[in-house]
């Protein structure tokens, strides 16, 4: 991790840089902006960027399946004085999930399971899951927790809600998850199949019990497993011959080709009031590490434009550009409120795999009624509106973000500028 100093030259180079880049955009006023306003996103955006809190981003705005909005901001690299461009390429973390969640609709519209089938069914190490629980009083001080038995086994539906008690392990059980190398949701560098990891995780306790409680975690993984044991195909396969290619994603994947490693942005993270260099793009495990694990909760990368089809697929109600990958059915019951009162983050209900703004005067921000999203651990943040037929995509590598919420705000600023 390296400092940016905060000299002139610096300075003067981030200023440089923070002139926005624009693809070819339709107008936005004959797509329902007030084109005024609109500016509004363009200066929050370069307001982190001119205070030194962030270092560069893309926004892709689609309305109507047009691009109302698609800019790049400031650097991709400060250090090195390169531009962030349109099609830079941003590790996206936890937006793997959609695509992994699209992946299982997929084979769930095939007849290959049920929703609430166990995962048992077809990953027979989660047969037996047990459930960390406080040890009783008097036990020994370095007894952290003791085990029951799991009152129902885990289900698919658990998986795509996050209910199926599955965490990062940062719970009564952390010093066996660490023990077990299942502590955290980055998993890139791992020198093994995705297979092996969730194997080892079947025998590890879970935080709650199946159904009971939104846990965050390795659900999508242990997902994205699922459809490799069903498929037959490993995962980066399924996605590259099912999904990226049938949708023109052509660059995202799970690791990226070298000739492509100029494009891929440097994390940056914000720090005792400074933004430092956190992974380089020419050392990371996108271009450098084995290749072997593929996280579908989190393991791929993707530029805005890619993900923007990807969500516009999502709303057309499952197919884009003559290609269908879902019913429309099946895209509605992926954005329905599944977990009740469970999910207490963001909106305060989430579906198959996504947040979803059900009741707006309960999330108490300017986000459209039945719009649905997710994010990123590096700070990215994409929404779908099927009522306002538009969506969009916030692009950035930013972590840890010193308390940052622009990943929030842009929202606001989008929805004040339509008519």
């Amino acid at each position: 991790m390296r400092p940016i100093p905060l000299i002139r030259a610096a300075v003067a180079t981030v200023a440089a840089l923070t002139l926005s880049f624009s693809a070819l955009a339709a107008d936005p006023t004959a797509l329902g902006f007030d084109a005024q306003r609109l500016k509004r996103l363009d200066r929050v955006i370069e307001t982190e960027i001119e205070a030194g809190r962030l270092a560069g981003a893309v926004m892709l705005v689609k309305r109507d399946g047009q691009d109302a909005v698609f800019k790049a901001y400031g650097p991709q690299d400060i250090e090195n004085g390169v531009a962030m461009k349109t099609d830079t390429i941003f590790r996206i973390a936890s937006m793997s999930k959609a695509v992994t969640t699209v992946a299982a609709l997929m084979l769930y519209e095939e007849g290959h399971f049920l929703l609430n089938d166990p995962v048992a069914k077809f990953i027979p190490e989660f047969s037996r899951s047990v459930v960390a629980v406080p040890p009783p009083p008097g036990s020994p001080s370095d007894v952290k927790y003791v085990t029951v038995p799991a009152k129902r086994q885990i289900t698919i539906r658990d998986l795509l809600t996050h209910t199926a008690g599955l965490t990062y392990g940062d719970f009564l059980a952390i010093d066996d998850y660490k023990k077990a190398n299942l502590y955290g949701w980055y998993l890139m560098h791992r020198d093994e199949t995705i297979g092996d990891a969730v194997k080892r995780l079947a025998t590890l306790p879970l935080a709650n019990q199946p159904g009971e409680a939104f846990d965050y975690g390795y659900g999508t993984d242990v997902l994205g497993y699922l459809v490799e044991v069903i498929s037959g195909q490993t995962l980066d396969q399924f996605f590259a011959e099912r999904i990226f290619g049938p949708l023109g994603m052509k660059d995202t994947g799970f690791y990226l080709p070298p000739e492509k490693a100029d494009r891929l942005a440097v994390v940056y993270g914000y720090e005792d009031g400074k933004l430092v260099r956190k992974e380089d793009s020419k050392r990371t495990d996108f271009i450098n590490g084995p290749r072997k694990l593929f996280s579908g909760g989190a393991g791929l990368y993707s530029t805005a434009g890619d993900y923007g089809r990807f969500l516009q697929m999502l709303l057309n109600g499952g197919e884009l550009d003559g290609v269908r990958l879902l019913s429309p059915r099946t895209v509605a019951l992926a954005h329905e409120n599944h977990t009740g009162n469970l999910f207490k983050w963001d909106t305060q209900s989430f579906g198959l795999g996504f947040w979803v703004n059900d009741h707006p005067g309960r999330y108490g921000e300017l986000v459209g009624e039945g719009a649905y999203g997710w994010g990123s651990a590096y700070f990215p943040q994409y929404l779908v509106d099927p009522k306002e037929r538009m969506v969009a995509v916030f692009m950035t590598q930013l972590t840890p973000t010193g308390g940052n919420n622009l990943n929030q705000r842009f929202k606001v600023t989008l929805y004040q500028a339509l008519k």
